[in-house]
């Protein structure tokens, strides 16, 4: 049978037997939002249990937002959420966009109207104690430091994408601000803490911890949105804390597939605009393929990327295995660790071939094999051999019944 799979900006076919074919269960998928800037400002005008937010605003406020920069056209969904504060006669020299620490430059701020162009920008620095405050101690005593700006200001707006996770297990909302702006320590800390092991149905021990800090910290007010295929948004939800099983349950409806065995070849895929795409989200196809593939078996990666390397992947060349790799980036515990992590993983689990914009070479050193042309794919998939096909796999969260 005609398997089709996306990848890309391109559609590639492919000829499966229908025996070996490993079917999916999935909820029906939802198409991509039509208007993203409309249907955000549907969701601010109506949260999930609660008021606009420009109703639990006064003119007097400082009003911090943490922002997610991987959100695709940030800029352009950032503006409702501006004009919500405006509405309430926040002037925007009193707005503060707070960014990750992993920032260096913010292009979607040239998305911005000229009235929101006096809105400050801050760049969270964890390892600056001038620019974190004490917010409180856990129920286990644990002494919490954040943001100094998230801490002080009269309400914080905390804008992310939900997705999965190799060490929050899911990520964005709580876990954007535990421990996304938290101090120094206690990332590297946690960094020490990466699983394969896939999401649970209850919140992990660290959604937990950060859904209490959330509290702890008064009463943000959270965005959650919810990727769908390529560049596309498939939802967009807000409110606070509580709803936040609400987007994870969301999160799980779109990306969510469950297989009955794991099979001998996975073929993945990314798709939208290969500009977007970085190592991590690379990575990322390659480990959650990595779960429903046989020990052994073949996981196949389709994208039109060539995302420029981190230094955990510089750290892997040298290295005869990727046991050996994953060993010495744990010692060393390189800032994109967890894309690091999840590669090595899945070239312990399996055969990895890829497809890429990379050179050979540069593939050859990270334990995969470089596919030169997309086609190729049917040459690897034999008469007799299983096969799973997850479109978006970065995104995609495969487990087995």
């Amino acid at each position: 049978m005609r398997v089709p799979i996306a990848w890309g900006r391109q559609l590639l076919e492919l000829d499966i037997r229908e025996e070996n074919l490993v079917l999916a269960t999935r909820a029906p998928i939802t198409e991509n939002l039509a208007d993203p800037v409309k249907s955000m400002r549907d969701a601010l005008e109506h949260p999930i249990d609660y008021p606009p937010l420009r109703q639990s605003l006064t003119p007097a406020d400082c009003v911090a937002v943490l922002v997610d920069e991987t959100i695709p056209n940030l800029g352009q969904l950032l503006v409702p959420v501006l004009e919500q504060i405006h509405a309430a006669r926040v002037p925007p020299d009193a707005i503060t966009l707070i960014c990750p620490s992993t920032s260096a430059k913010q292009p979607w701020l040239d998305d911005l109207p000229d009235e929101f162009q006096d809105v400050h920008v801050e760049i969270h620095q964890p390892g600056d104690r001038k620019k974190l405050a004490y917010l409180a101690a856990t129920g286990e005593g644990q002494r919490i430091y954040l943001n100094r700006t998230a801490v002080d200001c009269d309400q914080l707006v905390v804008m992310t994408r939900r997705s999965y996770d190799p060490l929050l297990r899911i990520s964005g909302a709580e876990t954007s601000l535990y421990p996304g702006i938290t101090e120094e320590a206690a990332i590297q800390e946690l960094r020490t803490k990466l699983t394969s092991r896939p999401p649970g149905k209850m919140p992990s021990s660290l959604q937990k911890e950060a859904r209490e800090i959330a509290w702890l910290l008064g009463a943000p007010f959270f965005v959650q949105i919810i990727d769908g295929a390529g560049d596309g948004i498939a939802d967009i939800l807000s409110g606070p804390l509580e709803c936040s099983d609400i987007g994870i349950a969301r999160l799980n409806t779109r990306w969510r597939v469950e297989v009955t065995r794991p099979a001998d070849v996975v073929v993945a895929s990314i798709t939208g605009d290969p500009a977007r795409i970085t190592m991590h989200d690379l990575a990322q196809a390659f480990f959650h393929a990595s779960r429903v593939v046989q020990p052994g078996g073949s996981i196949i990666l389709l994208t039109e990327a060539a995302p420029e390397r981190g230094p955990a992947f510089g750290m892997m060349r040298g290295h005869d295995d990727p046991s050996q790799a994953l060993s010495s980036l744990m010692l060393e515990m390189p800032p994109d660790l967890a894309a690091g992590f999840m590669w090595t993983t899945a070239a312990e689990q399996a055969r990895l071939y890829l497809h890429s914009g990379l050179n050979a070479d540069d593939v050859e050193d990270l334990f995969a094999v470089h596919v030169e042309h997309a086609t190729q794919v049917r040459n690897l998939l034999t008469e007799d051999a299983s096969c799973i096909v997850l479109s978006d796999a970065h995104r995609t969260l495969a487990v087995l019944l």
